[in-house]
């Protein structure tokens, strides 16, 4: 069904009508335990950058009568949802493994509605990550190159525009890289933000 690094449907607080957003959705599996919590007069929207998974949910979500779900073909930086159309972003492991991160948290807070919030769950590093990691492939797939230190990752979020950014659970653990077998620090965390119900206006100079 999929993999993941956290629940964030279980401290999401999703209520019953929510439009729910599941960036990388996968096969779906957060996408059903959504629908699930958001009723039939709710809806969830899955995005997923590869065809074979949007196909695979579609197909999931068919065969076990899942109304209130779709599966949206799109990549997270850019995402095939109107702007303030949804109540509610999760994520699940998957935010670390793009490029421009800066830009995915943009696009979660456009697609918000005022007062929207985004509960996602990811890794990140208590140090910038080695050379030796960042080139190997298994760290890749692992979500471990990608990680950004935690300190920033949190500051690129409230860079974005988004306000009550709180880490809701944690765990550490460690990986060892091949050669030195030297441990670095990783965090499985979950966090949770929140769009103003205002808008930003500039300040005059």
């Amino acid at each position: 069904m999929g993999l993941g690094c956290g629940s964030p449907t279980a401290v999401a607080s999703l209520k019953k009508g929510e439009v729910v957003l599941d960036l990388g959705s996968g096969a779906g599996i957060d996408v059903f335990i959504a629908a699930g919590k958001v009723g039939p007069k709710g809806k969830v929207i899955g995005v997923d950058m590869t065809k074979e998974m949007v196909g695979r949910a579609k197909r999931l979500a068919k065969a076990n009568g899942y109304r209130n779900v779709e599966f949206r073909l799109g990549e997270i930086e850019k995402l095939p949802v109107d702007d303030g159309s949804v109540d509610t972003i999760i994520s699940n492991c998957v935010i670390n493994l793009s490029t421009d991160k800066d830009k995915v948290f943009r696009e979660a807070l456009r697609v918000l509605k005022p007062g929207g919030r985004l509960t996602i769950s990811d890794i990140v590093s208590e140090k910038p990550v080695p050379a030796a990691l960042k080139d190997d492939l298994d760290a890749w797939s692992s979500c471990i190159a990608g990680a950004l230190v935690k300190r920033d990752y949190l500051g690129r979020m409230a860079d974005a525009g988004f306000g009550k950014v709180d880490i809701v659970a944690e765990r550490d653990f460690y990986v060892e890289t091949v050669g030195d077998r030297k441990q670095h620090r990783f965090f499985s965390m979950t966090v949770t933000a929140h769009k103003s119900r205002t808008r930003r206006t500039a300040h005059a100079s």
